[in-house]
């Protein structure tokens, strides 16, 4: 096993794998921009390197630094974590050039399944269904007499990158050239690449995925299945296993789980992985992309299967070979998980700014909170808007499901806006609660969500927020603490203009 491991990233996940390190008592090594100094990362590693400026294209994005500070810490191995170089080929190449283990697949992996269209065709030629499309040319002639072909709806998808980045639906031939320009230029400000292809657009599908495990002497399995399908902008927000669809069809579950495991036989597939399908109305699945990292929502699948990804990513990269078969592996009771995010659902989900002023998170049997968030924190436009994700484990989906809802009202974050709100009415919506979502269950009945008003409980939470702010007397404000008040500066006296329900 490693001595040490240089973490190249930030925030929850940084947290994570530091977390996993220290039980296999693996020394770690952080780094941190300039507006990550304080993070929790930054402090619970044995080490820490400052690595740039906020901006990830100085910092969390530089092969160079990441590299260097690894040499300079003498670390074996670097986990990227997911975002930023975790599905970079040319910074896997560069770890191995220097000498050092990726903790992950080999850059020719993720280079060959980076590509939306080189992937589509290894899938194919494996056997796997994928979804109707066109990856031939891409030239705006051709791909305009594509699409007649194929038929509308369809996808104007970049080959690049993924996240809902460079993906338009084009419900009408006279659609199409203008989506093409707009895909083509979000794609080559998003990753540098303005390919894009064409895919059938399937209406109302669910969102279902594999988690992969293969080591380096040949072994693969599957972890089961993760669905997706409650999605804003094409980005997951609600997690779940095992998939309210799969749990009335098994015959389904391992004909997809075979696909899976057969996809990242074809290409060698090392360590952690996530093939991504999309079931149709009729139980048909497609291959859509293959994820050559480990996955935000990860967690769920560690608790139904009682496996740790982590540490068998390191244990991988180690060169360990996996202890069990398919058949040893099973999964036990439902977990679900949500994404906090610092964002507003009521403004298109537009990320927020801002520093967080209480923080109190949910505690009990069965709930899981991944974060790196402390009060105090300022939560800054440099990086992603994912605070926390919340994780519940049930015996069933129902009781996954209450434990989900009891969780998020008690989780209070003050300071920032949040999606807290709109997670809990999607958690309690009736769709959500039958298991019927698909990937537009938000467009579908949450277009003009509004949230409800907030409550006395959290009206008392703001004011001791407040309180806790507004301590101390402002400059200029010589005795405004009388004598024989509490310690606790009221927040009444301060705002004149403060009454409940609103602030002037």
């Amino acid at each position: 096993m490693f001595e040490k491991i240089l973490i190249a990233n930030r925030g929850e996940i940084a947290v994570r794998i530091i977390r996993a390190c220290q039980e296999l008592g693996i020394h770690t090594v952080a780094v941190y921009s300039e507006a990550d100094a304080a993070a929790l990362h930054a402090r619970l590693a044995d080490e820490s390197v400052l690595i740039g400026p906020p901006a990830p294209a100085e910092s969390y994005l530089r092969n160079d630094r990441m590299l260097e500070a690894a040499r300079q810490t003498g670390c074996q191995a670097i986990h990227p974590g997911y975002g930023f170089l975790a599905e970079n080929a040319d910074f896997a190449a560069a770890v191995a050039e220097a000498g050092l283990i990726f903790i992950g697949p080999g850059a020719e992996v993720i280079r060959l399944m980076g590509s939306k269209t080189s992937a589509r065709a290894v899938m194919a030629a494996a056997g796997v269904p994928v979804v109707p499309g066109y990856q031939a040319s891409n030239k705006d002639e051709d791909l305009l007499a594509a699409a007649s072909e194929i038929g509308f709806p369809l996808l104007v998808k970049a080959t690049a990158g993924g996240g809902g980045k460079g993906m338009r639906i084009v419900h009408a031939p006279t659609e199409l050239a203008a989506a093409l320009q707009s895909a083509r230029r979000e794609a080559l400000h998003a990753f540098g690449d303005d390919q894009v292809y064409l895919e059938k657009y399937l209406t109302n599908p669910r969102h279902i995925e594999f988690q992969i495990l293969g080591d380096t002497h040949g072994q693969v399995v599957h972890l089961f299945e993760r669905e997706c399908s409650v999605q804003r902008r094409h980005q997951k927000i609600i997690e779940e296993t095992p998939s309210p669809l799969l749990i009335g069809d098994e015959a389904l579950r391992q004909r997809m789980g075979e696909a899976a495991v057969a996809a990242a036989q074809a290409v060698n597939y090392v360590n952690a992985g996530t093939l991504e399908f999309l079931v149709d109305a009729a139980h048909n699945f497609y291959f859509l992309e293959m994820n050559t990292r480990l996955q935000v929502e990860h967690p769920i699948t560690e608790l139904v299967t009682g496996l740790d990804l982590v540490k068998w990513q390191l244990r991988i990269a180690a060169g360990e070979s996996l202890p069990f078969s398919q058949a040893d592996l099973s999964q036990r009771g439902h977990a679900i998980e949500c994404r906090l995010y610092a964002e507003d659902p009521t403004n298109n989900f537009l990320p927020v700014t801002g520093r967080v002023l209480r923080l109190v998170e949910p505690a009990g049997p069965g709930v899981r909170v991944d974060s790196s968030l402390t009060p105090g924190d300022e939560v800054t436009p440099h990086y992603d808007p994912l605070l926390a994700k919340l994780i519940a484990l049930g015996e069933d989906r129902q009781e996954a499901t209450r434990k989900m809802a009891w969780a998020l009202s008690q989780y209070v974050i003050l300071g920032i806006t949040t999606n807290l709100p709109f997670l809990r009415d999607l958690v309690a919506h009736e769709a959500f609660q039958r298991g019927e979502t698909t990937t537009d269950f938000v467009e579908q009945y949450f277009t003009n969500w509004q949230p409800s008003q907030a409550s006395s409980f959290d009206l008392a939470l703001i004011a001791a927020a407040l309180a806790e702010l507004m301590a101390e007397p402002r400059a200029g404000e010589q005795g405004s603490r009388r004598a024989g008040e509490s310690d606790l500066y009221n927040p009444w006296r301060r705002l004149r203009n403060f009454r409940i329900g609103e602030v002037t």
